[in-house]
Formats: C-alpha cells, structure tokens, sequence
C-alpha cells in the first residue's frame, strides 16, 4: 500500500521518504532537542539512510508508516507517522516532527490533518493517539491544530537525564469534526 504523495494543502505534500532525504534527516536529529527522538542515533549521513530504511520496513511490514511532509518542489521539511498500528481495536499512535528550519510553519499540524485523514479513509482507523511532554508547548500546539482532543495526563512517564517528565495524551476519532484548515495556528497577537 504504496502512496505517491498525499495532497497536505498549503503547498504541502506527504510521501514515503526516499534516500535522497537522508541530509534532512540528519538536519532534523542534529538538533540537541532532537536526539532521544529516533529509535537509533542518527548522528551520520549513513546513519540517515538507515533510518530511512527502516521507516521502509516497518511500511512493508503494515506495522508503522511514516511520511515526509515535502514542499511542491519535494525538498523535506519534516516527519508526520502512525505506529503501533492495531488492526483488532483500529488503532494508531502519532508522531511528528520538522527539521528546524521548518518549525513554526504550521508543516506538523498539516502534516497531521493529511496523516489522520489517510488513516481514517485508507487504513480504516479508528482512533489515533498522541502524547508529549506537558513542558512541550509546540507540540501541544500541533495537537490541537491537527484536531487531536486532550484526554489527560500521565504523570512522570517519561524520564530524560535523570528528569521525570508528565506527558499529555490526545486523541481523534474517525467521527471527531475535521478541523477547519488554520485552526489553532498562531495570530500575530501569539494567541
């Protein structure tokens, strides 16, 4: 269940990641905060492609499907996915992230919007997941843009450098509202 590209709107475009995306990859876990989000060290060009071939995998498998959120011209801003994908109660959880220069833009939150579109019609899901750290504001914010209810809290889940973390959990239902395109993006007020 290959796909050419998904329409994101906004001059944005998902697709499977190719090797030749490997530098934005690598761009992307070059940043500090970055670093524990890869389920290997991607601290190399090499190690760019592996991870590429890894999301390859998993896609084969049925088992996760990760695209990269591309410009018109395919030029890789980010990352949006759905894993732990599970058939018997149609469930999926959501990961994102975009390279630096990349964030700020609303790329993840459309990003988003297209993924669970594609996984409500195509996969057939019925319910997608997400969490992030409660002191992670822009990812909560991505959440919310893409139309991902908050469902509560986990306390202490997550531990980085000896430091607990709270994670927020959302979700969406198939049958949850489409969030209008902008929503939850920034005015210039910041609010």
């Amino acid at each position: 269940m290959r796909t050419d590209g998904l329409d994101a709107g906004e001059g944005l475009v998902l697709r499977p990641w190719r090797q030749g995306d490997a530098a934005a990859v690598l761009a992307a876990f070059s940043a500090p905060e970055m670093t524990r989000q890869a389920d290997l060290p991607v601290n190399s060009q090499e190690a760019a492609h592996r991870w590429i071939e890894r999301r390859a995998a998993e896609w084969d498998a049925g088992t996760s499907y990760a695209f990269a959120v591309t410009d018109t011209e395919g030029a890789a801003l980010g990352n949006v996915a759905v894993g732990a994908v599970n058939r018997v109660h149609d469930t999926g959880w959501v990961s994102y992230w975009t390279t630096p220069r990349s964030r700020g833009k609303g790329v993840a939150a459309r990003g988003c919007r297209a993924l669970a579109a594609w996984c409500f019609g195509e996969l057939g899901l019925f319910r997608l997941e997400l969490g992030h750290r409660t002191n992670n504001t822009a990812s909560c914010r991505v959440a919310h843009a893409a139309g991902f209810a908050v469902e509560g809290v986990q306390r202490q889940k997550l531990a980085y450098d000896g430091v607990r973390h709270d994670v927020e959990l959302h979700a969406r239902l198939s049958s949850d509202p489409v969030p209008p395109s902008g929503y939850g993006r920034r005015t210039r007020s910041g609010l």
